[in-house]
């Protein structure tokens, strides 16, 4: 659907975003806005409105994540210092370093684009180095892809599809690491449309015809499942339900050759109580009422995904003959499913009792690829290690002590041994996954319970790079390789 060409800019939308915000706060905004108006006087988008538009409408989408109030201010500002004559000294003086460092930093990563050429590449580190920095950059920097990508008919096919494809593999991906679920979705949908057009007609066509539940059922299973709560006194916060993404959809449909049949999860019902011991007892409450679907419950809860994600997730039979995926969760859990990291920098948390060791774990991964990407050379590397190593499928496993390990998709005992310290990897001398020896080139499934025989004696094979999943892994056994080959060669001739 078109944006209009002239959306509502009145600060008071922003405001109204952020319940209990305080006068100073207004003040701030409003003072950012009126100051980017102002810098981006005369211009236009291709899309003949004001390009002010664009900028507010980033402020708009960091409001809805409830960012803190300078993250708002500098989201709304965040084209100035590239797009404008204004100075880093005149934003300084008007809005202070802090603030200006933040537009500086989306300054930088400006001209990104995803492409082969190595320039492009470079400017991809630099986006990493801001994320180690202050994730706030990063978040205001999809906050503007998000509404780039929505305005996407505007610009020329051959754009349309670059930006596009940048969106899906770069911008989405990184909103899925940092669990902001929500915006992963958006920034997925919008992108869809021109980057698999085929698919996704076809997708849209399969998904108007597989709804597997009607609203007449879901309401007679809402009423039924409030009732029975009430009972056992269970206290429901609210409950409602989500239709899957599209591109979420063919994801899966992908994986099950497009068997229409296997996917349980068009609709899920979302039931939000109180605490974590509700969520067990309003399972109990469901089982008792409604068949599960055998091998399709998941506790998130005991073991959360690696981007954070908690809930606990079962599928019924409905009694009608269909099935419904119900999700149940606590308030805390929902933010967070939906907003990610950016539920840990919201307004109200920010400076005062923000958990900074839970920014800290969730955003730990871009200090390991800070590691890595020092060791790589060619850009074509660079972007394939990234996708592979950062950006696709994730699988969680644990150790013996029940802590989550987090690793890409097609992981070995080997990528899981460097993963947890470099010591144990280079001194692995055999694996056990759930109690059973296996061999080294195993590839992992999720919540596997993984444990390592270390050996002194033992030390990285020449086949091991060939079985380890990882570029951390494959680099520390040929650093050590190279380091103590000579010894080795001496060793296996004796």
């Amino acid at each position: 659907m078109d944006t209009p060409l002239f959306m509502d800019t009145n600060p008071e939308r922003i405001f109204a975003l952020l319940p209990d915000i305080k006068e100073k706060d207004k003040t701030l905004i409003q003072r950012a806005c009126e100051f980017a108006k102002r810098a981006h006087e005369g211009q236009l988008r291709k899309s003949g409105e004001p390009y002010y538009n664009h900028v507010f409408a980033t402020g708009i989408n960091l409001a809805i994540l409830k960012m803190d109030v300078d993250t708002i201010a500098a989201g709304i500002m965040h084209d100035v210092l590239e797009d404008t004559p204004v100075t880093n000294e005149e934003m300084t003086k008007e809005f202070g370093d802090h603030i200006t460092k933040l537009v500086e930093g989306v300054t930088k990563l400006g001209k990104l684009r995803y492409s082969g050429a190595e320039r492009h590449v470079e400017s991809l580190r630099k986006f990493f180095v801001a994320m180690a920095d202050d994730i706030r950059v990063v978040v205001i920097k999809l906050c503007d892809r998000l509404h780039n990508i929505e305005t996407l008919q505007y610009v020329s096919p051959e754009k349309q599809k670059r930006i596009a494809l940048e969106t899906l593999e770069i911008h989405a991906r990184l909103a899925d690491r940092l669990g902001m679920g929500r915006l992963k979705a958006q920034l997925e949908d919008a992108a869809f449309p021109y980057v698999y057009p085929e698919d996704y007609k076809k997708t849209l066509e399969l998904f108007e015809s597989m709804r597997p539940i009607s609203d007449e059922q879901l309401e007679k299973v809402v009423v039924k499942l409030k009732d029975e709560l009430v009972i056992f006194d269970v206290e429901i916060e609210r409950i409602d339900h989500r239709v899957k993404h599209l591109y979420s959809l063919w994801q899966k449909l992908k994986r099950y050759k497009m068997d229409t049949t296997k996917v349980h999860d068009v609709v899920a019902l979302r039931i939000i109580v109180p605490t974590i011991s509700d969520c067990y007892q309003a399972l109990g409450v469901i089982h008792g009422l409604y068949r599960p679907v055998p091998g399709r419950f998941k506790d998130y809860i005991a073991v959360p995904k690696p981007n954070g994600y908690r809930s606990l997730h079962t599928t019924i039979f409905s009694g009608d003959g269909s099935t419904l995926e119900i999700q149940i969760r606590t308030p805390e859990m929902h933010r967070e499913a939906e907003y990610g990291i950016a539920s840990h920098l919201s307004y109200k948390e920010l400076g005062k009792h923000a958990n900074k060791e839970e920014i800290q774990r969730k955003t730990g991964w871009t200090k390991e690829l800070l590691e890595w990407q020092q060791d790589v050379e060619h850009h074509k590397e660079f972007m394939k290690n990234l996708k592979s190593d950062f950006f696709e499928n994730r699988v969680f496993v644990l150790t013996p002590k029940g802590d989550v390990i987090d690793l890409p998709e097609g992981s070995t005992p080997i990528d899981f041994a460097y993963t947890v310290h470099s010591d144990i990897g280079d001194h692995t001398a055999g694996a056990k996954v759930n109690g059973k020896l296996v061999p080294l080139d195993t590839i992992l499934q999720n919540r596997d319970v993984i444990e390592i025989e270390v050996k002194e004696s033992s030390t990285p094979k020449r086949k091991w790079i060939d079985m380890a999943r990882t570029t951390l892994a494959k680099r520390h056994i040929r650093n050590y390789i190279k380091e103590h080959g000579s010894t080795l060669e001496k060793l296996l001739t004796r």
